[in-house]
């Protein structure tokens, strides 16, 4: 009321408008503007953009020529196999039981009237003794560890605890398996007990095969066998 007493009309004053309200509000010009705008981007591209072409990359080969072959080359036949060693055999031979053994006493034999040693004949090594086989790739051992103990262990103990020792130069027949067939004493080495705890070993030795060119071949060949105190 007024002063006058008179009733009087309230009037709301309105809000302001959020900026979220405004956006909503121009959302349609925004997205139709854009997409006209697009389009415009669009028509220009593909009418001024210049025409992409692929490049050419066939390409053409020359005539191929046909290459002279060497001549075949002819390989010779191998060698002959090594024989075996024969295994003796004991002979049959009769004995006639009446024999007469001449007396072995120095009267009946003085010495000046004894022969004449032997002359002593050169037999050469015992490589030019054994057959031989031409190869060009050696036998080498494969179990040398299994072979120092096997040493150790057949080393005469007589000899090892007297400190003495030597060498023993066997002979090997090393089969195409690279096992050992057979076994020959080269050089001695002073002491039997050596020589033949040296064959024992031997027989345990493992080699590879000697080749001949790309052919395994068995081969004769001599290895030192050394047993020292350690």
């Amino acid at each position: 009321m007024d002063h006058l007493g008179a009733p009087r009309a309230l009037v709301a004053e309105p809000e302001p408008e959020s900026a979220h309200s405004r956006f909503k509000r121009s959302w349609g010009n925004w997205f139709w503007g854009s997409m006209i705008l697009a389009t415009m981007v669009h028509v220009a591209v593909f009418s001024y953009w210049p025409e992409l072409t692929a490049e050419d990359f066939s390409f053409v080969t020359d005539e191929l020529e046909a290459i002279e072959l060497p001549p075949e080359i002819e390989i010779p036949p191998p060698p002959a196999q090594v024989p075996r060693p024969a295994i003796p055999v004991v002979a049959t031979t009769e004995i006639d039981e009446d024999i007469t053994i001449s007396p072995t006493t120095f009267e009946e034999n003085p010495v000046e009237k004894l022969p004449p040693p032997p002359e002593a004949k050169e037999v050469g090594t015992i490589e030019e003794r054994l057959p031989f086989t031409p190869f060009t790739q050696a036998p080498k051992l494969l179990n040398g560890g299994e072979i120092e103990r096997e040493m150790e262990r057949l080393y005469p103990p007589l000899l090892r605890d007297a400190g003495i020792g030597g060498t023993v130069r066997v002979a090997f027949y090393i089969d195409e398996n690279g096992r050992v067939q057979d076994k020959r004493l080269g050089n001695t080495s002073g002491h039997t007990a050596l020589d033949e705890a040296a064959l024992a070993v031997a027989l345990k030795c493992i080699f590879s095969p000697a080749k001949n060119r790309d052919k395994v071949v068995p081969v004769w060949v001599e290895f030192p066998i050394t047993f020292q105190v350690r």
